[in-house]
C-alpha cells in the first residue's frame, strides 16, 4: 500500500490555508490544496497540487483525497448570501469529511470558532457546533481549533475597522462596547495548525492570541496607533446595524450581519483560557500602521472575483 504523505489545505489560496501551506511547504512536506479558486493568483505555482472541491461529485472530492495524510480544513463562509450560505457551508463541510473518511485520511485539523453550540440561534456558532460533533462521531482523529479573530496583513476586521476611523467622523459602536475579543496572528495560528498535524490525539484548543481587549478598546487601540482619534459614539444594535448597512451600499460588500453583532455582544468571541499564540496584535499594528486602513477589504469581492489574490 502506498504511503499516505500528503498534507492537503483547504483554501490555500485564501488567508489562514496561505500562511498553513506556505509552513507544510516550508517544513519540505507534500503540500496540496482543495479550492473553489483554481485561477486565483498565487505565490506557490507548482509547489502546490490543485484540486477543486466538487462537493457535488463525492467520487472525485474522494479521489482527490487518496493519499492525503492531514487534511486541514479552513473552509466557511461568513454571512448568507445569494450566492452561499451557513447551511451550504454546513453541508459541503459534512460531505468533506466523508469524502475524507471514505479516503482514508489519517487526521483532520478543522478550523472552528470560539463558544460553538447547538443551542444557540446564531446560524454561524451554531453550524459551527455541528461540524465539530460531526468530526468527532466521524473516527478520524481530529483537532479543533477554535479562533476568535485572526489577524494579519490579509485580514477583513481589524483592517476595515482602521478604515472606518480614516474615513467616518465618528465610530459607532453597539452599546458601551465592554465585550470582548482575543485576536490571534494568522502565523501563530498557522504554526498550531501544523503543529496539530503530527499530534496523534485528538483535541479542541481555543486558538486565541494573548491579548484581550474590549470592542471599545480594540478601536481606540487602533486609532492611537495609526494616529487617528476619532469621538466613539455609543448606539443601540439596530442603528449599528443601520449604519453598517448604510456602508455596505457604499462599499459593495457586508460590513456587519445582526448576528454578529448579537454574537459580539453576547461576549462569544472571548475564552476564559490560555493564549495559543504568542504575537500580539498591538505590537503587530504599530508595525504596519503606515499602511493599516489606506484601502477597504472587501470579503464579498474575494468571493466573486476568484482569480484576484487577496490584498
Amino acid at each position: 500500500m502506498k504511503e499516505r504523505n500528503t498534507h492537503m489545505v483547504t483554501g490555500a489560496f485564501g488567508f489562514s490555508g496561505k500562511y498553513i501551506a506556505r509552513m507544510l511547504l516550508n517544513m519540505g512536506l507534500p503540500t496540496a490544496t482543495l479550492t473553489n479558486s483554481p485561477n486565483r493568483q498565487n505565490s506557490f505555482g507548482s509547489k502546490i497540487r490543485v484540486a477543486e472541491f466538487n462537493f457535488d461529485k463525492p467520487a472525485k472530492l474522494v479521489e482527490s483525497l487518496q493519499d492525503v495524510k492531514v487534511l486541514y480544513n479552513t473552509y466557511w463562509v461568513r454571512f448568507n448570501h445569494k450566492r452561499f450560505s451557513h447551511q451550504d457551508a454546513v453541508e459541503n463541510t459534512l460531505k468533506l469529511f466523508a469524502a475524507a473518511k471514505e479516503a482514508g485520511v489519517e487526521k483532520i485539523i478543522h478550523t472552528s470558532i470560539t463558544n460553538p453550540s447547538l443551542d444557540t440561534e446564531l446560524e454561524y456558532f451554531h453550524g459551527k457546533a455541528v461540524l465539530e460533533q460531526a468530526l468527532i462521531e466521524s473516527g478520524i482523529s481530529y483537532s479543533i481549533l477554535r479562533p476568535a479573530v485572526l489577524f494579519g496583513k490579509e485580514d477583513i476586521l481589524i483592517n476595515n475597522i482602521a478604515w472606518l476611523l480614516r474615513k467616518m467622523p465618528i465610530f459607532p459602536i453597539f452599546g458601551y462596547g465592554s465585550y470582548r475579543l482575543q485576536p490571534i496572528f494568522v502565523e501563530d495560528f498557522a504554526e498550531l495548525a501544523v503543529r496539530e498535524g503530527g499530534n496523534p490525539d485528538n483535541v479542541i484548543i481555543n486558538a486565541i492570541g494573548p491579548e484581550t481587549f474590549s470592542y471599545r478598546d480594540l478601536v481606540e487601540k487602533i486609532g492611537d496607533i495609526i494616529g487617528i482619534s476619532k469621538p466613539i459614539v455609543s448606539v443601540s444594535p439596530r442603528l449599528g446595524y443601520l449604519v453598517g448597512s448604510i456602508v455596505s451600499k457604499f462599499v459593495n460588500d457586508v460590513v456587519v450581519t445582526r448576528e454578529e453583532i448579537v454574537g459580539l455582544m453576547d461576549d462569544l468571541l472571548s475564552v476564559d483560557d490560555q493564549p495559543a499564540g504568542e504575537t500580539k496584535l498591538s505590537e503587530w499594528a504599530y508595525k504596519n500602521r503606515k499602511r493599516l486602513g489606506h484601502s477597504y477589504s472587501s470579503e464579498l469581492a474575494r468571493r466573486i472575483d476568484r482569480t484576484r489574490a487577496y490584498a
